[in-house]
């Protein structure tokens, strides 16, 4: 039997060391393969839409066209949020991260759509579904919600005759996207969903084993996600490509890095050994955006850095991420930076659904142990004694 001081099979931040079983998704590191319930993500990307997406992660399956259509309808209708919770953002100080904001919201949610605590593996199919859709529906609503009312903007109405995608880029903006926007916002979404065992997912996991609500388990995963080592990453991508500024400053740049034994931002993935498939996708995304908007001036200084990491760092599997070429692709959507992990959130939620829909089936609370590295067999000591 295991004990708090052993240390035999101690892995920091639990690496390699499973801590569930799951049917969601896999990851092949070595060959750069990322599969939702089976069905690779190149596949889903050119395929599917994030709608039906949503709808495999979740059910484990394809749907019907007649289930995708319901599934769709339901999602149109509840994207709108409260009105109090609108007022409650008026509120938030103008200086408040979008992530935070988001995460504040999220567990609000809970208090209007109350689940009583400690019942959540008796919840019915109906009542879990319900779920779902709330989630999904209306995280986007929020994120364009606070986006704008922290300009002193009034937020958009959804609009039930536009797609997922189109719907989030139109309350962001107020203008209707072009289809090309549409296809390369919901790619994004796609390619975001999922991604097996995270610290977001994790983080889901270990509130829904507690039977909290799952709107406290979401809002916990939102708080992960919002991390610099985690979502936050695809912000610092951007400012480190703009921190560079030109072709002829990258070498230097990235050789002090190096000297400095320092990281480069959207380099380098605890799992992929290759290059992160997501990003393979996120920069054709970018190709076909570029023909329609024009380059953006720092594409080439990041595909520089992709062939110096490829040179100086490839052997050591360190290659370009989800976070390499994401960012790019939303500036050139209009999009501000500080929206991108918001963004990141919108979309993996579905994932977090699917990973929290497993955990009520096992119903067991996490529960680690510990290395205990203190003191022992201390006696208290007398205030009049301390020095």
């Amino acid at each position: 039997m295991t004990s708090e001081h052993d240390i035999s099979c101690y892995s920091p931040g639990l690496a390699g060391i499973p801590v569930a079983e799951s049917a969601v998704s896999t990851i092949d590191g070595q060959q750069g393969v990322l599969a939702y319930r089976g069905i690779d993500i190149e596949e889903l990307a050119e395929k599917s839409s994030y709608e039906e997406t949503s709808f495999l992660l979740i059910y484990g399956r394809l749907p019907t066209a007649e289930e995708l259509a319901k599934f769709d309808e339901d999602l149109r209708h509840h994207r709108r949020i409260k009105f109090r919770i609108r007022d409650m953002m008026k509120c938030f100080p103008e200086s408040a991260h979008p992530m935070d904001a988001l995460q504040a919201c999220v567990a609000v949610l809970g208090m209007y759509y109350p689940i009583e605590k400690g019942l959540n593996q008796q919840l019915g199919e109906d009542e879990i579904r319900e779920v779902y859709l709330r989630l999904i529906a209306k995280l986007p609503t929020i994120v364009a919600a606070h986006a704008r009312m922290r300009k002193g903007d009034d937020p958009i109405q959804p609009r039930d005759d536009l797609s997922h995608a189109a719907n989030f880029l139109y309350m962001l903006t107020g203008e209707e996207p072009s289809p090309l926007a549409e296809r390369i916002m919901d790619v994004a979404l796609i390619v975001h969903a999922e991604h097996t065992m995270n610290a977001s997912t994790f983080s889901t996991m270990v509130v829904a084993s507690s039977q909290a609500d799952p709107y406290s388990s979401i809002s916990a995963a939102v708080g992960s996600l919002s991390g610099a080592l985690h979502g936050g990453a695809n912000e610092d991508v951007l400012h480190m490509l703009d921190e560079i500024g030109s072709l002829e400053n990258a070498e230097k740049y990235l050789q002090d890095k190096l000297a400095n034994k320092k990281k480069i931002a959207g380099l380098g993935h605890r799992i992929y050994k290759t290059k992160d498939p997501r990003a393979t996708l996120l920069q054709k995304l970018y190709g076909e955006l570029a023909k329609e908007v024009g380059e953006d001036p720092t594409y080439e200084i990041a595909r520089y850095i992709e062939q110096f990491s490829k040179d100086t760092l490839g052997k050591k599997g360190v290659c370009p991420n989800v976070d390499f070429y994401s960012g790019i692709v939303y500036r050139k959507l209009g999009i501000e930076t500080d929206l991108f992990t918001p963004i990141f959130a919108v979309s993996r939620v579905a994932g977090w659904l699917a990973h929290w829909r497993e955990q009520l089936a096992d119903g067991r609370i996490y529960r680690p142990m510990q290395i205990y590295t203190g003191k022992t067999s201390q006696s208290y000591i007398p205030m009049e004694d301390r020095t």
